[in-house]
């Protein structure tokens, strides 16, 4: 624990979100995505304690708090083996885009609601040929006398099926310079021309991944969040969040394996011996270990800069988090599934699955390879290839 920066209210937090997750644990997830259904008990238990909406705006029903406490809870529910996927959507993308950026009329419509749970938002932004590379994205908005019309699609969208709207990442023209620049709109689920289809996964997960079509959507101009001339600003004010809580997701994920592995490693005895005495053994959980905590450090203070309104520092800091936690998710799923033998690949123990899921933070919402770009470009200054 890194409990030298971490203030007591924090500590408090990180125990009383531990004792929650506990309660509902790997079992009920598990059961959640056997039957097809979604997390709604615990989502909407988090919620009524606090924790879905603890880092939005006490004013709009929010805790008051920041991505550091929002990525304490979605690391402390993932390590008790219940995270909720969403909270990097709805809470952390969707909420602090509208908290930062939306208007009055939005931020009383949409915040409360979403603190509270009784709603969610989805987020669009991956397209088929564009990736997450917004300076691709085709999904254009035209204005049409006092409305947009909203054109385009997207992929791998989570949580569309029980969002009550997706923030749809489009792109307008600059009436200065005729250049596209990207601009955020909330679309209702029942908006006319917004399609949805099921993307068939390997993957099982209680949030379903979706992709989205939409084709002339129509939306008032109190759809559009912030400043149409923002562009850039507002996106990356919802990607860096996104990015430490995809940590956080990494991280607790990274410690469950672990703590099944070092659990097993006790009590399995070989030959009159712990297995968990052999170095073989103990080496590669405690490196795997301390490759967790030392990702948590970077996650912590990508949180910190961006709660403190360091939009540049965070998104470094964002981005090496992401990459460090995915890392070591990996690396420690895979050393727990390895720890446990044949074991690790039964139902009963719970770790197979972690095997696909682990990979996900390699892979999304941007990959290793493209935060490698990001860090040679900005941080070391090296040239691009591209």
């Amino acid at each position: 624990m890194t409990t030298l920066i971490e203030s007591d209210e924090h500590r408090a937090l990180r125990a009383a979100v531990a004792a929650f997750g506990k309660r509902y644990g790997r079992d009920y997830i598990a059961t959640v995505v056997e039957e097809g259904s979604y997390p709604t008990e615990l989502w909407q238990e988090a919620a009524k304690l606090g924790y879905i909406g603890v880092n939005l705006p006490e004013a709009h029903g929010g805790g008051g708090g920041g991505i550091t406490e929002l990525s304490l809870v979605l690391e402390e529910l993932g390590a008790a083996g219940c995270p909720l996927l969403m909270m990097i959507v709805s809470p952390a993308i969707c909420g602090t885009v509208i908290a930062r950026f939306g208007t009055d009329a939005q931020k009383q419509h949409w915040l409360p609601a979403l603190a509270d749970g009784t709603r969610l938002m989805a987020f669009g932004i991956t397209e088929p040929d564009a990736g997450s590379n917004s300076h691709r994205i085709t999904t254009t908005a035209r204005r049409d006398g006092a409305d947009w019309l909203l054109t385009g699609r997207k992929v791998f969208v989570s949580g569309v099926d029980v969002a009550d709207a997706t923030l749809i990442v489009g792109r307008t023209e600059d009436s200065r310079t005729g250049r596209l620049k990207p601009c955020l709109f909330i679309v209702p689920r029942d908006a006319e021309g917004f399609q949805r289809r099921p993307i068939d996964m390997e993957l099982n997960a209680a949030e379903k991944q979706f992709e989205l079509i939409l084709d002339d959507v129509r939306l008032p101009a109190d759809a559009l969040v912030g400043d149409e001339d923002a562009g850039l600003l507002q996106l990356f004010a919802g990607l860096n969040p996104e990015r430490i809580m995809t940590a956080a997701f990494a991280i607790g994920m990274g410690r469950y394996a672990l703590t099944q592995a070092v659990g097993y490693a006790r009590d399995r005895t070989v030959w009159n011996t712990p297995i968990g005495a052999h170095q073989a053994i103990a080496h590669p959980l405690a490196q795997a270990h301390i490759d967790l905590e030392l990702a948590r450090l970077m996650m912590q203070k990508a949180a910190h800069l961006y709660d403190a309104g360091d939009d540049t520092g965070a998104g470094e800091a964002a981005n090496m988090a992401k990459y460090a936690a995915g890392e070591a998710c990996v690396k420690a799923v895979d050393q727990a599934v390895h720890t446990l033998g044949g074991n690790g690949l039964t139902r009963e123990f719970g770790l197979a699955s972690l095997i696909t899921a682990a990979r996900v933070a390699r892979i999304a919402p941007v990959s290793r390879e493209m935060i490698l770009n990001y860090v040679s470009h900005q941080t070391l200054g090296l040239p691009k290839s591209y």
